[in-house]
């Protein structure tokens, strides 16, 4: 089969792989679609970690190709999603419920063989079956509107709340609809590509900014007087996440959900952090969210139809990951078997 594998930084190769037998307990996907993620972007470029050598591609979906002896849950020709994540079920932090902070936590795409590929074998706890007439496009979202709602769920939403988005790539433009859904009175999205805030705009964000025109700061405090309540930092840079900070009202929320690169940093005052009374956190993958996320698409509290997206050949997965880095479509998409 052909597959794109990840071997050391900047080396992504498209190679002819023999497949191997499938265990009792999994299954044999052949992939219709798999999405490119940042984190495909920042593991190629050495900026996450990740398990080489290995297929990448964790956003992805596909029909039933074959089973292993022991699968009951499905059959061939049905159609699936894929959660990635898998933890291992006895560490401390499984045993908290803790799931997603397994010390032993592996993922497809990552550690494991993935959906950048003609075929993918997955162990059969890891897939959903689809709705019946879930469209296969939006299918590939599924992966990171789970994420999307581990992060919502750290946010910790009030009805009412003011909420400002830093970036409106996938991440943010879902999170946008996520925080209107939870009650968000005001949303403020922060996003320099006018593309992407034509996306908000028809997304219903009550103020879109560009900070390469405004003064990001002053025009979050004239349209609050005090702050933001939440702040969700989703475009994985790190002058945006130190802006984050300074958007909060004192008593805000602040949540990193973008991915930074590896070792970079800036500097905080914990006397601020005491006196402004604010709330700091981390979103870490998609902890028990997956069939809330299929569940949130297929009656649309989150649409993607106005999505502009664009589909590659396993051939061109390096045109793939340039547009998703350089932000010239919502999401790239590679269809191993075209």
């Amino acid at each position: 089969m052909k597959a794109a594998v990840f071997e050391k930084p900047h080396h992504l190769s498209v190679v002819n792989r023999p497949l191997r037998t499938l265990a009792k307990n999994e299954v044999l996907v052949r992939v219709q679609y798999c999405g490119v993620c940042g984190t495909d972007v920042h593991i190629v470029a050495g900026e996450s970690r990740s398990s080489p050598p290995v297929v990448l591609g964790h956003e992805y979906t596909g029909i039933v190709e074959d089973i292993g002896s022991e699968v009951k849950r499905f059959s061939p020709g049905q159609r699936v999603a894929i959660d990635p994540n898998i933890s291992c079920g006895i560490c401390y932090f499984c045993r908290r419920g803790e799931v997603h902070l397994c010390s032993n936590l592996r993922a497809l795409g990552v550690d494991i063989d993935g959906g950048m590929a003609e075929l993918c074998i997955v162990p059969e706890q890891q897939l959903y079956r689809l709705p019946e007439n879930f469209p296969t496009v939006a299918s590939v979202f599924i992966e990171p509107v789970s994420c999307a709602l581990h992060g919502i769920d750290r946010a910790k939403i009030d009805v009412g709340d003011t909420v400002v988005i830093i970036g409106a790539g996938t991440i943010g433009l879902m999170m946008l609809q996520l925080c209107r859904s939870s009650g968000a009175a005001v949303t403020i999205v922060v996003e320099p590509l006018e593309h992407k805030r034509n996306i908000a705009n028809s997304l219903g964000s009550t103020y879109v900014l560009n900070p390469n025109n405004v003064h990001v700061r002053n025009s979050v405090m004239d349209i609050t007087s005090v702050g933001a309540d939440v702040v969700i930092e989703c475009a994985g840079n790190i002058t945006t996440a130190e802006e984050a900070i300074h958007l909060a009202r004192r008593g805000g929320t602040v949540e990193f959900f973008g991915v930074c690169p590896f070792g970079q940093t800036f500097p905080i005052e914990p006397n601020q952090v005491f006196f402004r009374e604010l709330t700091i956190v981390g979103s870490y993958v998609n902890p028990l969210t997956f069939d809330r996320a299929i569940k949130t698409l297929a009656n649309g509290i989150v649409r993607v139809d106005t999505f502009p997206v664009h589909k590659f050949s396993l051939d061109d997965v390096y045109e793939a990951l340039r547009f998703q880095r350089e932000g010239l479509t919502i999401k790239s998409i590679i269809e191993p078997n075209k």
